[in-house]
């Protein structure tokens, strides 16, 4: 089943996830292949939980779980900050078997939140 019209939309929902940032690539947030859906993604942000050490973060969007495409590259996450590298002012749209995945350069440095919608 394709993706929907988002003109013509049944439902929005709402959604909230959380990801322990490791060494590989991991989905943050995935749109299952024939879900029938679209995801809006609002807002990823990218904390550093390590109170001594700054690490580096790379987000790409996997497209068909095939292709990764870039968000940031290898971006420094000082100690106890924040980076957002999607934002309401330039969302992403996930279409159907696409993911968004985190990478760090050290594991158990980085958490990964993301704030998106369902739409069908």
């Amino acid at each position: 089943m394709a993706a929907p019209n988002i003109v013509n939309v049944a439902t929005i929902t709402g959604k909230t996830a959380g990801l322990a940032v490791t060494t590989s690539p991991l989905d943050v947030v995935n749109n299952a292949a024939s879900s029938g859906k679209v995801f809006k993604v609002n807002q990823l942000t990218i904390s550093n939980v390590d109170g001594a050490n700054s690490a580096d973060i790379t987000v790409d969007i996997y497209k068909n779980q095939a292709t990764a495409f870039h968000v940031c590259k290898t971006v420094a996450v000082p100690a106890f900050a924040s980076f957002i590298p999607i934002d309401k002012n330039n969302p992403v749209y996930l279409e159907e078997n696409d993911s968004i995945r985190c990478t760090a350069s050290a594991a158990s440095d980085l958490e990964a939140v993301v704030s998106y919608e369902e739409i069908s």
